[in-house]
């Protein structure tokens, strides 16, 4: 049995911050990751400019072989039923296309941490003291001992099951998938992440170019087909747009949990266990993780050696020093941040005002009538209680949190 500090679970960007803070404090750590690196990670790869500037801060300039064609973005731009289209720009700049299978490996490197690949996280006993690890490598049982464990594992993360079992069925789930076409005529902008609102489309639909290839991506409640779903959006992209693709050549997806953060209900373990990233909930609107995985992670870390150092109850120490990054991202989904505030790293309210009264009333009535599409599942109270709180709070109330 391997006896460590730290265990994290999953080589994530989330995994590679947190290990930087820890190993940094001299704290003995180790990722276990299922996977044989490099990895291969379904993601856009469109990095907001917080998160360029986290990895420029903490582990550097990215290597050549960690981005993809175009290796920048520009910005995002919202596409409407109403056919209005709004551009904006990032306020930092452009950012870098991430190939997430070499941007996660550079940084897992960058941390110093020890890694061990080709390992599965198979459960875990939390001993007060200490927590035992159980995994599986090349299909042999290993074990572990650390004093705390992190789980950075994603949406559908192992270690969040291990410690609520029940979690999983009480929030409810989206597929997320998105097809690769070879182009023939694509007026869209390469220079753009492009989005559309638009509730006959689905619950999150994107193109964007990369290596010379087109993205179309969906998201739709889990259960429905992908194939027809993929397919009404190619169509609409041609009829609407002028987009004319080739039929796809490669496809991906995975299951993906948009609710905790619109409706603070985030999850971050119990006593020596602390879960992080998108595991935690943690999903910037447009479905950017990136950033705030890498916040979370460093956050979570940073707990760690916070706790041990003033010898202080470790979730105690977490949850009062997320709070800062649950207010970043759960505003980036509050209406009324939305409206009267820039919660977002493109200028929304100023591209809208800079629209004419009519196009501007059309951009209102299409949002509403997408927001429509997530009645069923019950978070407008919530997102509201949540969006009226936040001015008397400060913040997000804690008591929400797993």
């Amino acid at each position: 049995m391997r006896t460590v500090d730290v265990i994290i679970v999953g080589a994530s960007l989330a995994a590679a911050a947190a290990a930087k803070r820890t190993v940094d404090a001299g704290l003995e750590t180790v990722i276990l990751e299922r996977k044989e690196l490099p990895r291969h990670k379904i993601c856009s790869g469109i990095l907001s400019p917080r998160g360029h500037r986290f990895l420029l801060e903490n582990f550097g300039p990215l290597p050549s072989e960690a981005l993809h064609e175009p290796t920048a973005c520009r910005g995002v731009t919202f596409h409407f039923p109403s056919m209005v289209s709004l551009p904006m720009d990032f306020f930092g700049g452009t950012t870098p296309h991430l190939h997430r299978k070499y941007s996660d490996y550079w940084a897992i490197q960058q941390s110093g941490a020890e890694v061990h690949d080709q390992t599965s996280f198979a459960g875990l006993e939390d001993k007060g003291d200490h927590v035992l690890v159980h995994a599986r490598k090349h299909g042999e049982p290993v074990e572990y001992r650390a004093r705390q464990v992190i789980g950075a594992d994603g949406p559908s993360s192992l270690v969040v099951r291990a410690v609520y079992p029940d979690y999983p069925k009480q929030i409810p789930w989206f597929f997320v998938g998105q097809k690769f076409h070879d182009i023939i005529e694509c007026p869209l902008s390469p220079d753009y992440f492009h989005f559309w609102f638009h509730p006959g489309l689905g619950h999150y639909t994107w193109s964007h170019a990369r290596d010379g290839r087109q993205i179309v991506g969906v998201g739709f409640k889990r259960g429905d087909n992908f194939a027809k779903k993929h397919a009404n959006v190619v169509n609409y992209l041609g009829e609407k747009h002028g987009v004319r693709l080739h039929p796809h050549t490669d496809d991906e997806g995975c299951a993906e949990n948009f609710g905790p953060s619109l409706i603070n209900r985030y999850v971050f373990g119990r006593d020596n266990v602390l879960i992080t990233g998108q595991a935690a909930g943690f999903l910037n609107m447009i479905g950017e993780g990136m950033s705030c995985a890498l916040h979370s992670g460093a956050i979570c870390g940073e707990a760690i050696v916070e706790a041990r150092l003033r010898n202080r109850p470790m979730q105690d120490m977490y949850r009062r020093m997320i709070g800062s990054e649950v207010r970043r991202t759960s505003d980036q989904w509050n209406p009324l941040k939305i409206a009267f505030d820039r919660p977002h790293e493109a200028d929304f309210p100023a591209a809208l005002m800079a629209l004419g009264w009519r196009d501007r009333a059309k951009v209102l009535r299409d949002m509403w009538r997408f927001v429509v599409l997530y009645k069923e599942f019950k978070w407008g109270r919530q997102i509201a209680r949540a969006a009226l709180q936040r001015p008397f709070l400060g913040g997000y109330p804690m008591q929400r949190w797993l």
